[in-house]
């Protein structure tokens, strides 16, 4: 006979089969996810019904006010829920346990995991930034041009800009399609991770072409400097933390497998609900930095900005050019309708084992000096700074309207 604790628990809000105690309640995932977002939030919810409404699995979501006080009256507490930094800094720890932990050598099964990498980053990434010369970009822009102090039209090359951006994300949704592992999960999933990571993987790739000597990105025959951003319509303050964020990466002088290792994990992130954004990006002190390992010093942890999309891609095709452009939508988080949570988490785990592994494998170089947990804030920086970007272009007048597939991102 099956005791008692081996027996299914639903949740005490809605009845959902429980996953265990969250916020000193127990509760399934998803009243998990509510209270955490609804609080963080700070909003002021109102029932229409005089707080009589029924809360159950097939009607939580139609009276936020009763579920919130349904939470609250079942135990769930405001203040266990963790700041930006915590959280941060907890996921790093863990991470940083986890790499402890692994061996220091690759596996036959890593060793195959990097090449299937590698082969499709090759044929679908490696080569996308010489091909930015066939979308008709504006003469100052070729390298051997003279450049003049005067402004150059604007519009040659906002179209520039959206037809490379929508051009590279095409080659990304390409890259993840050649991927078994993604390709094994359910579609819903593979349309909200590709939602979620497309334009960090294209950053990471984009870091290739970023010179430390010049401050520019240099692509084929092109180079983009920050004045083209500034005249794209960027904010300065933006700009900053872009170049910025490209320069501490390329610094760290990456290996082609280090560089596709990085973009899987920001591939295979299942997401969580962060925390209400205050900015782009903030630190922790060095003493709460130092806790993860006493000899990292100036680990940055980011702290990641709310994103939402309300509705799952049906396609990952752009849409019609005809699509209006929608206003821009609420910022509440990174990874929604992902279904299969714990398995691509464990897919996740697998490529930082193995990024972990193969900074371990190779010859020291006096950049490795702690390199997994610097690769590790930087990630937690990109998603910021990615979600900063959104902002940015939904923001530029007559952009967003020209990148249709970046409509069905932000959709």
């Amino acid at each position: 006979m099956a005791s008692e604790e081996d027996e299914p628990r639903n949740c005490v809000v809605c009845g959902d089969r429980a996953t265990g105690y969250h916020f000193h309640a127990l509760t399934c995932e998803g009243c998990k996810s509510f209270f955490r977002r609804t609080v963080n939030k700070k909003i002021d919810l109102t029932c229409p019904f005089a707080g009589s409404c029924k809360v159950s699995k097939a009607q939580r979501r139609h009276c936020p006010a009763c579920r919130l006080q349904k939470c609250l009256d079942a135990g769930m507490k405001k203040d266990m829920i963790l700041s930006a930094e915590a959280l941060a800094l907890r996921r790093a720890k863990q991470a940083q346990r986890r790499a402890q932990q692994a061996p220091t050598q690759l596996s036959k099964e890593q060793k195959e995991l990097v090449q299937i990498l590698l082969g499709a980053h090759n044929r679908h990434v490696g080569t996308m930034f010489d091909q930015f010369v066939q979308f008709r970009p504006p003469a100052h822009l070729f390298i051997h041009h003279q450049r003049l102090p005067t402004l150059v039209p604007g519009l040659p090359l906002l179209i520039h800009f959206a037809d490379i951006n929508t051009f590279m994300v095409q080659q990304v949704i390409k890259f993840t399609k050649d991927l078994p592992l993604f390709r094994s999960l359910p579609m819903e999933d593979q349309i909200s991770l590709l939602k979620g990571a497309a334009l960090e993987i294209c950053q990471i790739a984009l870091n290739t072409t970023f010179c430390l000597q010049t401050q520019n990105f240099l692509c084929g025959p092109l180079r983009y400097t920050i004045e083209d951003g500034a005249q794209v319509g960027f904010q300065e303050e933006y700009l900053e933390l872009f170049f910025r964020f490209h320069g501490t990466l390329r610094r760290l002088q990456l290996q082609e497998p280090e560089y596709v290792l990085m973009a899987a994990m920001a591939l295979f992130s299942p997401g969580e609900h962060p925390p209400k954004p205050r900015s782009f990006c903030s630190t922790t002190s060095a003493q709460t930095l130092s806790s993860l390992n006493p000899s990292i010093p100036g680990l940055l942890i980011f702290k990641p900005v709310e994103w939402v999309y309300p509705s799952p891609w049906s396609t990952v095709q752009a849409r019609p050019q005809s699509l209006p452009c929608p206003s821009p939508a609420p910022y509440l988080t990174d990874r929604p309708g992902v279904t299969q949570r714990e398995e691509i988490g464990q897919l996740q785990e697998e490529m930082a084992l193995t990024l972990y592994s193969y900074i371990k494998d190779q010859q020291p170089r006096p950049q490795d000096r702690f390199l997994y947990a610097k690769l590790l804030g930087l990630l937690a920086e990109l998603r910021s700074l990615n979600n900063a970007y959104g902002y940015q272009i939904q923001h530029i007048q007559g952009l967003f309207a020209m990148m249709p597939l970046l409509q069905e991102i932000f959709s």
